[in-house]
């Protein structure tokens, strides 16, 4: 499978040490798969005009085609007045429609408050289903107190990563089974 990791946004470090944890925890556990991290502070991205997505060049054409080529996209967001970031947003306006249409996706959330636990469920999910990604339900919330010195020092925050890592690939691979076998169905 290949598996994209989407650290979205363009300003803090926060979010994107923890997206090191999920690509750490995915190439120890999974070492089979293509895993990728696309980091929005490490690229120049142009907000969406409503051309196709394949019309954008540079950057921005670099990240979109990769998440498009992707079976399954991991999610790392911060919260910013109790909301996903800007950067996030354009990535969904630059997609099409139906961009998540048999991938799994799944969140890591980062938050300077527990206030904003449900952010994910009330912003990120409906977006997703909207782009009819096969989300996995859980997802992880990560709090301020939670990192020391540019690392995870909770240990249940890491164990948490492992089960959404784990939970993603095993919805992933069940769900590209599933539609093989719809497939097999019309033999040809």
């Amino acid at each position: 499978m290949k598996i994209v990791l989407l650290s979205g946004s363009n300003v803090g470090s926060k979010t994107r040490i923890a997206m090191d944890q999920v690509k750490q925890t995915l190439t120890e556990k999974n070492p089979e798969h293509e895993v990728s991290l696309l980091d929005l502070k490490e690229y120049k991205m142009e907000f969406s005009d409503g051309r196709n997505y394949l019309d954008y060049k540079g950057d921005t054409g670099y990240v979109v085609t990769q998440l498009m080529a992707a079976d399954v996209i991991i999610i790392g967001s911060p919260i910013f007045q109790a909301s996903i970031p800007a950067s996030l947003k354009n990535i969904f306006d630059l997609l099409p429609q139906n961009a998540l249409l048999n991938k799994t996706v799944s969140m890591v959330i980062t938050a300077g408050s527990p206030k904003h636990f449900l952010i994910a469920e009330q912003q990120l999910k409906p977006i997703l289903g909207y782009m009819k990604a096969n989300v996995v339900q859980n997802y992880v919330f990560i709090e301020e107190i939670d990192f020391f010195q540019g690392k995870i020092i909770n240990d249940d925050v890491l164990f948490r990563i492992e089960k959404l890592v784990e939970d993603t690939i095993i919805l992933a691979a069940t769900y590209q089974q599933i539609l093989a076998e719809h497939e097999d169905q019309y033999g040809f």
